[in-house]
């Protein structure tokens, strides 16, 4: 499918590739890595044909699709998600724009109307809604105009483009960073039953565990394929490496008998001969190349905050809306020293509004929080960045009111963030985003306080840095709670999980696989609570292992256990009934949709001219039609038991 073959490429002196081969076959899903600046991007480019290669050339099929996402800053414009997401060609997007601008009685968009149709375009906006679904986006959401959301939205917006358009090579550039957890499952889920060929450059490894079934790592000015997913690509580079070592040590020996030779008997009229025919296998020699070292992991003492009381901070009665929008109903938690805590849960269900909540970002609507004794808070998320100074150097800021560290260790722990060489003398100000956010990064662990809150803090990392605030947190001695949709992140620190639906808080006792494990019991009552959904009466549940609780707790979880029942039956009753209502619907629809295709296929509805007003009849019923049968799916799934066919 593609071919990229004696690839060299060049930028400012630096060889990026050298004489480096690539072939990707139909199916094959692959992972780009290599560390920052190794060409990831730049090989994409040329596949792309953004960039034309110095030598070697790059070979794609004929009629061969390709989608690409970028890193950052897809472009929108006055289209509503829904529109974005289905124009899947430029033809499409032409004729959304036409039906979108010009007017009823404008017989062009007539014309784009029915083009529209033509181009199947109502299938597509089926498929669209289902995609932005599993996204995230709520029903609400789709017809919005795109350029009224965030970057990170409009990026998922662009990224459901390309999962409508299903192109034969997928390319994604670390699409995981705009993703909370719950979409990132729902994505890779995706992705396994993908048809199609992807190539994804990414920094998360349990996403490249899930998706790839090849390993492409650029290293020496080489593309290097390993067979397997990330955790393979690890144990097959590891016994390469010392392969290589064990050969280029044996050379190295070699060529030094041969150079002992050489200088010792060169000057020898009797042995002259000899010592130039070792010249010349010396010169024959195909030198093997020691294997680079490793990324050395960071070693460094951080600073330790002071120690906070046993009750680090409470919340009581918390109450927290924006404007309609309840978030938080009669909300209590009790945060304790030590804990390392990770959120969990759906879009939009208040993990990054309870971070704020506990740094004291929001004001708050009711309730009370307490904080403990010698408490000190450090929040971490993008509006931190605008706390550093723009006149500074990147050492400068890094350095700023840490005692009792030497310069030379701030380097070191910046250089792990990616500030490497002189470009710890840069300007703050002329950092990008994601430089200023590793910069913050680095000055909240030189300073760390007894109660560290993180939103997201891996976004913008390579794997190296990612690994290195991973030591850094495990030697932390304060509190943690942070959001994050790495999993490799999650597992490395949580030991408590809070999982967060609907503004209830449910609290696992236990790391990350612990709530896996204990989390599917629970798993049909959390499917029946739709976004939205809430009920004040029910309070944070913890659960752990039953053996080490007293009788006051198995009683408190039992009563918790049998509320939840209760509750999932009754949610199951509404379900059940909805499904009644769905199915009567659809079939009134389904009875109208066959009126009017017999009225549109009789010639004498476009002398009377109500074809228009039939057609857009038609596809809105279409449209409505689709909405339906995707919530008669949702309900179905969601009612154990026996489930009626519509």
């Amino acid at each position: 499918m593609l071919t990229a073959s004696g690839l060299s490429k060049s930028y400012g002196g630096r060889t990026l590739f050298e004489d480096a081969s690539l072939q990707i076959n139909r199916g094959d899903r692959l992972g780009l890595i290599g560390a920052n600046g190794a060409g990831k991007s730049t090989l994409f480019s040329l596949i792309l044909r953004e960039a034309s290669p110095d030598d070697g050339t790059v070979a794609i099929e004929r009629n061969i699709t390709v989608g690409f996402l970028p890193q950052e800053s897809a472009p929108s414009g006055d289209e509503t998600v829904l529109e974005l997401a289905t124009a899947v060609s430029a033809e499409m997007a032409q004729v959304q724009r036409l039906i979108r601008e010009r007017s009823d009685e404008d017989p062009e968009r007539h014309e784009a109307a029915a083009r529209f149709a033509e181009l199947d375009g109502h299938s597509l906006e089926v498929k669209a809604r289902r995609i932005l679904a599993g996204l995230a986006f709520r029903p609400g959401d789709v017809d919005k105009p795109a350029r009224t959301l965030s970057g990170g939205w409009i990026m998922r917006a662009h990224l459901a483009r390309l999962l409508v358009m299903e192109p034969d090579l997928l390319m994604l550039d670390e699409p995981t960073n705009h993703l909370d957890l719950e979409s990132l499952g729902w994505f890779q889920n995706h992705l396994v039953k993908y048809r199609g060929a992807i190539i994804a450059i990414s920094h998360d490894r349990a996403f490249l565990n899930a998706i790839c079934e090849s390993i492409l790592e650029i290293r020496n000015r080489k593309l290097n394929r390993y067979r397997g997913n990330y955790d393979d690509y690890l144990g097959q580079k590891a016994a390469r490496n010392e392969q290589q070592w064990a050969a280029y040590r044996n050379q190295q020996r070699e060529i030094a008998e041969l150079q002992r030779f050489i200088d010792r008997f060169r000057a020898k009229a009797s042995k002259a001969s000899q010592a130039q025919d070792r010249i010349k296998q010396l010169d024959r020699m195909v030198k093997i190349e020691a294997p680079e070292p490793e990324e050395a992991t960071v070693s460094f003492s951080f600073p330790q905050p002071e120690r906070s009381g046993q009750r680090v901070i409470t919340l009581e009665g918390i109450r927290q809306a924006y404007g309609s929008h309840v978030v938080y109903e009669r909300l209590d938690l009790e945060v304790e020293r030590g804990q390392r805590t990770v959120l969990v849960g759906p879009n939009g269900a208040g993990k990054s509004t309870l971070l704020k909540i506990l740094a004291g970002m929001l004001p708050l609507d009711a309730g009370k929080v307490t904080p403990g004794h010698r408490l000190s808070v450090g929040y971490f998320a993008q509006h931190r960045t605008e706390m550093l100074e723009l006149k500074r150097s990147v050492l400068e800021e890094a350095c700023d009111g840490v005692s009792g560290i030497s310069e030379q260790s701030v380097r070191t722990l910046l250089g792990s963030f990616l500030f490497r060489g002189d470009d710890v003398f840069k300007s703050v100000g002329v950092l990008s985003g994601g430089e200023k956010s590793r910069l913050a990064l680095v000055k909240l662990l030189l300073r760390p306080p007894n109660l560290l809150l993180l939103d997201e803090p891996t976004t913008h990392l390579d794997m190296a840095s990612i690994d290195a605030l991973i030591s850094a947190l495990k030697q932390y001695e304060g509190t943690l709670i942070f959001v994050s949709h790495d999993v490799h992140f999650i597992r490395a620190l949580a030991s408590t999980v809070v999982h967060i639906s609907a503004g209830i808080l449910t609290r696992y006792a236990g790391d990350y696989q612990y709530y896996l494990d204990k989390s599917g019991s629970s798993s049909e009552r959390d499917a029946l609570i739709a976004p939205g959904d809430f009920r004040p009466e029910e309070r944070v549940v913890e659960t752990a292992p039953r053996e080490k609780m007293g009788l006051k707790e198995i009683k408190e979880l039992r009563r918790a256990e049998a509320e939840a029942r209760k509750a999932a039956n009754k949610a199951a009753r509404d379900a059940k009934n909805r499904l009644s209502a769905v199915e009567t619907e659809v079939h009134t629809l389904e009875e109208r949709q066959k009126e009017l295709v017999t009225e549109l296929e009789d010639p004498a509805t476009f002398n009377n001219g109500k074809a228009f007003s039939l057609n857009r009849e038609l596809a809105d019923l279409q449209e409505r039609l689709g909405n339906l049968l995707e919530e008669w799916d949702r309900l179905s799934e969601s009612i154990p038991g026996d489930t009626p066919k519509s």
